[in-house]
């Protein structure tokens, strides 16, 4: 009872600014996620493109994100911390690129539009976590970003289901890309209720730094995202293990669901255990998952998969952000994110390209097994980087 009183109290704590993030994060992940499941279909079935050419376009648009992810978070720190206007700029250049993919008639533009989606999810995701840590008090970091997995999951779940609803009234894959382009534009809406954040007191008594235990942190994250390949290749094992386009959809619906159910408590769990523990259970899940997928020989077992897979994320999404936070001293959250997300991104694009090229030229199960790999490999890493824990910041 007391715990539960506890978990109330924690939530009443949650700033303002965090909630109507969230809220925005909420609509649009709906629309991404409505749409994100329909693109292999629609470029492997509509277009005609080969299963090599979704992870170049995957590897592409993730790898041209990288350095603007890290330049946004750069830029909006010394333009006094203002985070707002790279937000908005950010969820309107990914409204834009679903009505690209929806009008596309060739693989060709399918990456055109994928490419404004990351440039999009790049511009507006390093000054978003900061505004998020910098609206938050110290102890509380995992619980807001938990709290802004979760609602951004909600959402994620929402859209497949609408999607799958959709598909089995008949409805095009191309059209149901173009229903995508409402929500998104909705979610640019409702940026217009998002502050700044309030001056921190350490912005104004602390140096500008990053801590030294930062550096271990990123390496533990770049380390297991080698081997984390787009979801994309989850939903074409889905496919090719016998699931239907709609059932394809629902899995994957089942696994934001298991997210969007988990990822507050554990970001809240990360505010009073150590993250690294919560970070390593969530590898482990992760490599768990993909040792599953490759050696699945049967469509049943992609529901079990899919639900572990929402576990490994909620372990690790917020949890990581809310590591990064630990480590960074004065106004330099923006850089902070800036970077970790552009070396993330870097290591995100070999992951998809050398699991489109492994399915292709070996199989399926082979880029499954890369990933696996990789995921256990970081555990040390991990453990290195939760060895030189810092002081907690007041």
């Amino acid at each position: 009872m007391a715990h539960g009183r506890g978990v109330i109290a924690r939530a009443a704590r949650i700033p303002e600014n965090v909630r109507a993030v969230s809220v925005v994060s909420l609509v649009n992940d709906l629309a991404s996620e409505l749409a994100y499941p329909i693109v292999p279909l629609f470029l492997t079935s509509v277009l005609g493109a080969p299963v090599a050419v979704l992870g170049v376009i995957e590897g592409i648009a993730e790898g041209v994100a990288v350095g603007l992810g890290a330049l946004s978070g750069w830029i909006s720190d010394r333009a006094g911390g203002r985070r707002v206007p790279w937000i908005t700029a950010g969820y309107t250049l990914t409204a834009v690129s679903r009505a690209a993919v929806a009008a596309a008639t060739h693989w060709g533009l399918v990456l055109a539009g994928r490419l404004t989606d990351r440039t999009g999810k790049a511009v507006r995701t390093a000054p978003r976590d900061a505004l998020i840590r910098d609206s938050t008090a110290p102890e509380l970091v995992g619980t807001s970003f938990g709290f802004h997995r979760a609602a951004d999951t909600v959402g994620a779940t929402i859209g497949p289901l609408v999607a799958a609803a959709l598909l089995a009234g008949g409805v095009s894959l191309r059209n149901v890309l173009w229903i995508s382009v409402l929500p998104g534009l909705l979610a640019v809406l409702l940026v217009r209720r998002v502050r700044e954040a309030p001056a921190r007191a350490e912005t104004l008594t602390r140096e500008p730094h990053l801590r030294p235990g930062y550096w271990p942190v990123v390496a533990a994250a770049v380390v297991f995202s080698l081997g984390n390949s787009s979801n994309a290749f989850l939903l074409l094992r889905a496919s090719n293990l016998g699931l239907s386009a709609t059932l394809v959809i629902l899995a994957y619906a089942l696994y934001n669901l298991v997210y969007a159910g988990l990822a507050w408590p554990l970001g809240s769990l990360s505010d009073r255990i150590p993250r690294a523990a919560v970070l390593a259970g969530g590898f482990a899940v992760y490599a768990l998952v993909y040792t599953g997928l490759a050696l699945a020989g049967k469509s049943w077992a992609v529901w079990p998969l899919f639900a572990l897979y929402g576990v490994y994320v909620a372990a690790t999404d917020g949890v990581l952000k809310a590591w990064v936070a630990d480590h960074v001293d004065g106004p330099m959250a923006g850089t902070a994110y800036g970077i970790y997300a552009g070396l993330v991104g870097a290591a995100l694009l070999v992951a998809s390209v050398v699991a489109g090229v492994l399915w292709e030229t070996v199989s399926p199960a082979a880029a499954f097994w890369a990933g696996a790999a990789l995921a256990t490999a970081s555990l040390p890493v991990l453990a290195f980087a939760a060895s030189r824990r810092p002081v907690a910041r007041s």
